[in-house]
């Protein structure tokens, strides 16, 4: 029997693939598409302090290989989230990983410790990295001094795995990985959604209400394989959970021999909701075929000379 489980952070995963922050909404509207307990984790939409009701329409449009969201982080707040959403994610059987995140540092320090309180919560993502709101998001995940205090006071509130979700927007992903590993950070999510926007021409308007998105699909992989590898080489023993652009099995192989211990399959989800689990058969079957006993064997196998 091929051997699909990685530990990562002090987690165990029966398998390599979680899914993403904001695709996959709180784990219960995809359960009758996959058994989640195949998937190493889910996590879950970003989780603020209180209920935010998101950016205006229209804030989803397709481009070529992918898509543009300025979803604003819609969400129903941490009560929400405790007495709505996690009921059904403490019977799911697999790891729930909660995204989170606030407008200044006090909420996220509230709204991470208030997760981290909550039993068959098992890890915290904590989300520096969103291009589309007004506050808080991106602004903390581009400056190194700025994300070294962020976390530093998370990390004094919060006993569970802390991931720290870092954006493409920046102009060294290392040095930006390596302020949130020194300031207490367990492991890095790598990355998140690329700053764009999209213009209707016969309509002479953007096709997002807020002008700008989020970039996601398989436009950004090559980008998001680029910086994971940067983020290993440099800091070849921080756990990384590789995201961009991850629609097939070998798309998974390629995110772990570039150093990613797990991966997050995202807009994938919108077009097939069963995607993760394909992804999954797609691995298994790589591996047979190249006849690899252990998945771990390829984390961070990249030949570079």
């Amino acid at each position: 029997m091929t051997n699909l489980g990685v530990k990562f952070a002090g987690l165990d995963c029966s398998s390599p693939i979680w899914t993403a922050s904001g695709t996959f909404g709180y784990g219960a509207e995809f359960d009758r598409f996959l058994d989640l307990r195949a998937l190493g984790g889910i996590v879950t939409k970003g989780i603020s302090p209180k209920p935010r009701a998101g950016n205006p329409l229209p804030r989803i449009c397709e481009t070529a290989a992918g898509m543009i969201n300025s979803i604003g982080l819609e969400n129903v707040g941490v009560d929400g989230f405790a007495q709505n959403k996690l009921p059904f994610l403490r019977k799911c059987g697999t790891n729930v990983v909660v995204n989170f995140f606030g407008e200044t540092i006090d909420e996220y320090v509230a709204c991470g410790a208030a997760l981290d309180a909550l039993d068959g919560v098992d890890a915290l993502e904590m989300n520096v990295s969103c291009p589309n709101i007004k506050k808080g998001g991106v602004e903390f995940g581009t400056e190194s001094n700025v994300l070294r205090d962020l976390v530093r006071a998370c990390r004094a509130a919060i006993k569970k795995p802390l991931l720290i979700k870092l954006t493409p927007n920046c102009t060294d992903v290392v040095s930006i990985s390596r302020a949130a590993i020194e300031s207490g950070a367990d492991g890095l999510s790598v990355v998140n959604t690329i700053s764009a926007m999209a213009i209707d021409a016969r309509r002479r308007r953007p096709r997002i209400a807020t002008i700008f998105g989020g970039l996601s699909g398989p436009a950004i992989k090559p980008v998001a394989l680029r910086m994971v590898f940067e983020v290993h080489r440099a800091l070849p023993d921080v756990p990384i959970s590789g995201i961009g652009g991850i629609q097939s099995g070998e798309d998974v192989v390629e995110f772990l021999l570039a150093g990613a211990s797990t991966v997050q399959v995202g807009t994938q989800n919108f077009a097939e909701p069963s995607a993760a689990a394909r992804i999954g058969e797609e691995l298994k079957q790589f591996l047979s075929e190249e006849k690899i006993d252990d998945v771990n064997e390829l984390i961070g196998g990249l030949k570079i000379k």
